[in-house]
């Protein structure tokens, strides 16, 4: 009987096999979202009798916020108002308040309208802060205040994380398709999910005192690489840069360098008091207006030392300034000095000759040298 077990044993075997590999690639399949794959817009049919229980949501603005929320304040109701949510500003309290109605049927609106007036209240446009309503968006509001104890150095790494007219801050927003606000000590964000997540990191990394010219870098290429279909099951981090910290300054040595005294077991010499001071010197022995004229005689004299030497500091405004010599121009040597006469005959010559004539003297061979042929001739 044991044999036909071990038979069908192994034929069960395969078929399990390739189970496991169809649960491995489900997996695979379910993990990844396909391109252009949407969630369903949640409508009326989907909570056709509404909410039970009324929500609602109030957030403080600044002073400063008022005059702009006036102006856009019907677009804000307007907007709120298709989705059935009602919301009232409160210029006396300074604040705005949003609740759901009977006709509310989208339980998760209060929510994205909570989102919408904390991004108005933190400086955000309107035509920014209303995106929150829609489904694929959502906003994060980082607290960067606490984060750094030193006022001065704070504004220095807030700053950094705006760069030069805000160039950092705008490639921020370009590879993560999230809008930014740097506005006092938070950071509000806006945009699709993945997007605030590594908005989230780069920020916290600024005030971490890591420069978002590295994770900007890091953002490119990861861009880049999620372009490749066949690197998206692959790591990644062998493509990616790692930045090490380098701290080049260093340790402060303090000011005052408390040496340590070689231990004996003696204890130091007690101080004198005044008494004992007076003793020595005499003092104590003198009658009281005796102490008191050589006190007196000893404030004069300060006194006259400080007088002295203010009149001395007043005086160097008049003292004359040490003039410099004038030093004589040398007189050129003899030996250096060019004899005009030889140089003008030089030039009197020169006219004289003609341009590939020959010399005076070679002139007068060459005529003598043709009257001695001509005698030898005649000859």
């Amino acid at each position: 009987m044991a044999a036909p077990r071990k038979a069908e044993s192994g034929q069960v075997a395969p078929a399990s096999k390739d189970r496991s590999k169809k649960k491995a690639v489900d997996e695979s399949e379910l993990l990844t979202v396909p391109d252009g794959w949407k969630e369903p817009a949640f409508t009326r049919e989907d909570n056709p009798k509404g909410l039970l229980e009324e929500s609602s949501f109030a957030t403080l603005f600044p002073k400063y916020r008022e005059a702009y929320l006036k102006e856009c304040w019907p677009l804000v109701q307007k907007a709120l108002n298709e989705h059935h949510v009602n919301a009232t500003l409160d210029l006396i309290e300074g604040s705005i308040t949003v609740t759901t109605t009977k006709k509310t049927f989208d339980p998760y609106l209060i929510i994205r309208a909570r989102d919408l007036i904390k991004l108005l209240a933190r400086s955000v446009p309107f035509e920014q802060a209303v995106r929150i309503l829609q489904d694929d968006t959502a906003c994060d509001i980082i607290k960067i205040g606490s984060l750094v104890r030193n006022r001065e150095r704070f504004i220095k790494r807030r700053q950094r994380l705006i760069g030069p007219k805000g160039s950092t801050l705008k490639a921020l927003e370009l590879l993560t398709n999230c809008y930014i606000m740097v506005q006092g000590n938070t950071v509000s964000a806006l945009g699709p999910f993945n997007g605030l997540k590594e908005v989230r990191k780069v920020v916290l990394d600024t005030m971490k005192n890591i420069h978002p010219i590295y994770n900007i870098k890091t953002l490119m290429i990861k861009r880049e690489l999620s372009k490749d279909p066949e690197l998206r099951t692959q790591s990644w981090e062998r493509f990616l840069p790692q930045f090490k910290h380098k701290n080049l300054n260093k340790r402060k040595e303090p000011k005052k360098k408390n040496v340590k005294k070689e231990y004996t077991p003696f204890p130091p010499p007690q101080p004198e008091s005044q008494v004992d001071k007076e003793l020595a010197s005499g003092e104590y022995f003198l009658k009281e207006s005796q102490k008191k004229r050589k006190r007196v005689e000893e404030i004069k004299a300060k006194q006259s030392e400080a007088i002295s030497r203010r009149q001395e500091e007043r005086n160097k405004a008049f003292i004359p300034p040490k003039e410099k010599l004038v030093v004589k121009p040398k007189k050129a040597s003899t030996e250096t000095k060019i004899d005009i006469e030889a140089i003008k005959e030089k030039v009197k010559k020169a006219k004289k000759k003609k341009l590939g004539a020959l010399p005076v003297e070679e002139v007068k061979l060459k005529i003598a040298a043709d009257e001695k042929k001509k005698k030898k001739k005649k000859k």
